[in-house]
């Protein structure tokens, strides 16, 4: 079986920066997971806070993060599997 790695990391991106989307969004409005935020994404990802824009910096973030590493899992899983 042979992996597509832009279709892998094009999936992995939309569930990561959707990820950091959405938990950015209710970690600003109750709280929850602040701390997986800050331990996480605050640390890796310059200018990304806590905060509305910052939704929106930690989805194209994560975007461009899974597409990358999805992509290179896949491409290592194609030249392992010959």
């Amino acid at each position: 079986m042979k992996l597509r790695p832009f279709a892998l990391g094009a999936a992995l991106g939309i569930v990561w920066g959707g990820s950091l989307f959405f938990t950015t969004w209710i970690s600003y409005y109750t709280g929850y997971g602040r701390l997986f935020l800050q331990a996480l994404a605050e640390s890796i990802y310059p200018g990304y806070s806590i905060t509305p824009p910052g939704s929106f910096l930690g989805l194209v973030y994560g975007f461009l993060d899974g597409l990358i590493s999805g992509a290179v899992v896949a491409w290592l899983y194609n030249r392992m599997a010959r």
